[in-house]
């Protein structure tokens, strides 16, 4: 929870017991951060996820959010993160794409956009 964007914005935060139905259940894309409050890179990487979130919120199908994977961790052992950040994209409830470390926005946009 990085900013006070992520605080006050519920709808990034996905947990364990909303997961299903805000990601798997869900139809269209969705962009899941994995991410420690303790995790340095996940410093850095969180504000790109909220700024992107911001970017394409009310967009059609699209869904960005955050998943706390020491708060989370059913849900975090389910899609085998090991490390972190971890992003996975996911189209129509099913992982597409995972991607390992850091990202910039420029990728995370490129990504959606191809995906879409």
């Amino acid at each position: 929870m990085n900013s006070a964007l992520y605080k006050n914005n519920k709808d990034m935060q996905f947990t364990d017991q909303n997961f299903k139905q805000e990601v798997e259940e869900n139809k269209g894309l969705v962009l899941v951060d994995f991410f420690a409050e303790w995790c340095g890179p996940c410093k850095v990487q969180g504000p790109i996820i909220e700024e992107l979130a911001e970017e394409y919120k009310g967009k059609d199908g699209i869904k960005i959010g955050k998943l706390n994977i020491d708060e989370n961790q059913e849900t975090a052992q389910k899609f085998n993160v090991m490390s972190i950040p971890t992003l996975i994209l996911f189209k129509d409830g099913k992982p597409l794409e995972t991607l390992v470390g850091m990202q910039d926005k420029d990728s995370l946009k490129e990504l959606i956009s191809k995906s879409i």
